[in-house]
């Protein structure tokens, strides 16, 4: 329900607003686009030297603000366990929020004020919604709606806020399909349209100014997650990873993406990289990125019979696992417990092997891995 929910509320993500004001100038588009680079590129620290210059040149503008914000949302969006950048996220959108009531209340219809605002909210109820903050979450999202909707009248030419709308129609068709226990609070909101959220979608993939990455984005996760078409996903995934190599969420996700097609080598290259990177304390190659890379290396291992690397792996993902696993055992370490049982079984090491099985037998079971533990005390593994 958790995650039916937090989708739901993804729904009422609105980013921004064209910068196109010839009072605004080309300098403040720059920077806008220098600053929106470095925050996918994880440069947290010249991406807000650069949004505290626009603040300090453009004050009246609200784009400053809201990407400070939005260099939270990214810590966050590392690593969602951690809460330690929550209280200032919210501090900053209410600024946010603030800044563009001023403004609306000298200009009424003011677009950049009105979409600002409503991707400031959005964002807020995104943040409550995974806090799973649903009351506070659901008002946001009802309350940022209409805000995009009436600057979209005003600006109907602008491809940035496709993005919204073109998640909204997309997650507004399928989750009541999915998940019928939603239909009900969809009640509330108007209709989706599958078709039509997806090309409003790619319309802003390929001819947004500024919410071009994120709507990659979104049809990355959404080809993957809800039309299991890898290849689709593929083509999102590889254009933002080529974009920001070192964006240790992207990078991950064309890692996902290429063992589902099969393209071991290429996810086996990716991972490496995500692993080497964790290593070298690559900004936000965290404990996270390294367990999910250990463990597909492992894999990889295990199936080409390199047993010793395989075990490598498995070993240092059993250690982040139990480092990480605070209210059950996660599937990495259930796995990798299992696997290295398997290993120890092809090596010979069969007391060993009996050891790693047992211990799965006094975990919760996933995938059946009790089942295969059990044959595998009866019956010695054997490729």
């Amino acid at each position: 329900m958790k995650r039916m929910i937090n989708i739901l509320l993804t729904l009422f993500l609105f980013l921004i607003s064209s910068i196109d004001s010839p009072l605004k100038g080309n300098e403040l588009d720059s920077l806008t686009h220098k600053g929106i680079r470095q925050i996918y590129s994880i440069d947290f620290t010249g991406a807000e030297e650069t949004f505290r210059r626009i603040i300090a040149d453009y004050p009246e503008h609200p784009s400053g603000r809201f990407f400070l914000a939005m260099i939270d949302w990214w810590k966050i969006l590392l690593d969602l366990d951690i809460e330690k950048y929550d209280d200032i996220f919210f501090q900053k959108i209410e600024d946010v929020v603030y800044q563009c009531d001023e403004i609306l209340k000298r200009e009424p219809q003011n677009v950049d004020a009105l979409f600002f605002k409503g991707g400031a909210i959005g964002f807020r109820g995104r943040l409550r919604a995974i806090r799973e903050s649903w009351l506070k979450a659901a008002d946001d999202g009802r309350e940022a709606l209409p805000i995009v909707q009436r600057a979209s009248k005003i600006d109907p030419d602008n491809k940035d806020v496709e993005l919204g709308f073109g998640i909204y129609n997309y997650y507004a068709s399928v989750i009541p399909d999915r998940y019928p226990l939603i239909k009900p609070l969809m009640l509330f909101f108007p209709n989706g349209d599958k078709e039509k959220g997806i090309n409003q979608l790619r319309n802003t993939a390929f001819n947004g100014k500024y919410a071009n990455y994120e709507a990659r984005y979104f049809l990355m996760t959404l080809y993957f997650q809800f039309e299991s078409d890898a290849y689709a996903a593929e083509e999102f995934a590889k254009l933002l990873n080529e974009d920001f190599p070192d964006n240790p969420v992207f990078e991950r996700w064309r890692g996902r993406i290429a063992v589902r097609r099969g393209a071991m080598q290429l996810a086996d290259s990716l991972f490496m990289n995500v692993y080497n990177k964790c290593k070298l304390n690559y900004p936000g190659y965290n404990n996270k990125g390294e367990r999910e890379a250990v463990y597909y290396l492992g894999v990889h291992h295990k199936d080409n019979r390199n047993i010793d690397s395989a075990k490598y792996f498995f070993h240092r993902c059993e250690e982040l696992s139990l480092g990480m696993d605070k209210k059950e055992e996660s599937g990495f370490l259930i796995n990798s417990v299992l696997y290295l049982g398997m290993l120890y079984d092809e090596s010979g090491e069969r007391e060993k092997a009996i050891e790693f099985y047992n211990r799965v037998l006094k975990m919760k079971d996933f995938s059946s891995s009790r089942k295969w533990a059990e044959s595998y005390i009866k019956t010695p593994y054997r490729r």
